[in-house]
């Protein structure tokens, strides 16, 4: 039986090199692809605050799920492959996690965006939070 592999996707060109590698490099593994839609994603601006904003923000975000789950569909059937998909709400790097320990996965493989310097300082790295409070090994592909 082969290892149970976590995919974090968020759209991003490093994340579609994770799921390749994760592909490529582990082909008898279960691979899930999870999505997190980040409620901090909203933003501040005035229209936030307009009533039904919310809910059509939420709409939005399940739409890009859903094409992030159809490319990922797309990039393991080029692997002969499948992959499950699961997405849930909540800030990133805890949800990975969260959801890593609760359905017995055994690895993350997960892209990073390599930032440096004060754009790491004032956006974070969901990687590096991923890499310190995960209690399984972390894959990060760059």
């Amino acid at each position: 039986m082969g290892k149970r592999l976590l995919i974090p996707m968020d759209g991003s060109e490093q994340a579609v090199h994770a799921l390749q590698f994760g592909l490529k490099e582990f082909p008898s593994s279960d691979i899930t692809i999870l999505h997190v839609i980040n409620p901090m994603d909203t933003g501040f601006s005035p229209q936030a605050s307009l009533p039904g904003y919310a809910e059509e923000w939420y709409k939005q975000a399940e739409e890009t799920a859903d094409e992030i789950f159809a490319e990922a569909d797309d990039i393991a059937a080029e692997f002969d492959r499948g992959v499950d998909a699961d997405q849930v709400v909540g800030r990133p790097a805890r949800e990975i996690v969260t959801y890593a320990k609760e359905h017995d996965i055994d690895q993350i493989v997960m892209g990073s965006h390599g930032r440096t310097g004060v754009s790491r300082i004032l956006l974070g790295s969901v990687a590096e939070s991923v890499v310190k409070r995960s209690p399984i090994p972390v894959t990060v592909v760059r």
